[in-house]
């Protein structure tokens, strides 16, 4: 499949262009599936953050976790804060733990003899998993460091922001920026008919 090539998308009509998206047994999915066309029934309305609030609550959700990176600190206190009002919330920070870089040989950004904390992906899901938290909300974790975390969670995980310092925080700015996609990347927009 590259449905990311196709310039018709007629499955939007109904075509099924195979098999294997379609023979599934959707009733595991069901109530979740819900939920999300019911927030997605709201197109244009409201923000990710309200569409989160409203996702938790269709799904009845009474404890959120969320894992965000230390630079997002400020951006977390007000996400922990607005969540609060309707959940209980749990947050845990990517230097949880305190553990050197040096201690797994990571490379350091400040130069090999200062102290540098390691993100802590695996704590930080191992945390929220202790506190039995029915959804987890990724706040800016690194690359990678959002792949351990998802992987390691056992609550379902979504992502409120992606960390891209580069972009504030908007990595899709390289898709949309023409001198990125043209100059850094090499790729020109095909012009449709």
């Amino acid at each position: 499949m590259k449905c990311a090539l196709c310039d018709n998308k007629d499955c939007r009509q109904g075509k099924n262009c195979t098999d294997i998206a379609t023979e599934i047994d959707y009733e595991p999915a069901l109530e979740t599936m819900q939920a999300a066309a019911e927030v997605e029934s709201r197109y244009m309305e409201l923000t990710r953050l309200e569409e989160l609030i409203l996702f938790c609550k269709k799904m009845k959700f009474k404890k959120v976790g969320l894992a965000f990176c230390i630079g997002l600190s400020e951006e977390a206190r007000i996400v922990h804060r607005i969540l609060a009002r309707d959940f209980e919330v749990h947050s845990v920070c990517c230097k949880v733990g305190g553990i050197d870089k040096s201690d797994l040989g990571l490379v350091k950004i400040r130069g090999a003899e200062a102290h540098e904390t390691m993100c802590n992906p695996l704590g930080q899901a191992r945390v929220l998993n202790a506190a039995g938290t029915e959804l987890n909300i990724i706040l800016g974790l690194c690359i990678g460091h959002d792949i351990l975390f998802t992987g390691h969670s056992d609550a379902p995980v979504t992502t409120l922001a992606v960390k891209d310092r580069v972009l504030a925080h908007n990595p899709l700015g390289a898709v949309y920026s023409r001198y990125y996609r043209e100059n850094v990347f090499g790729v020109e927009l095909e012009h449709r008919r």
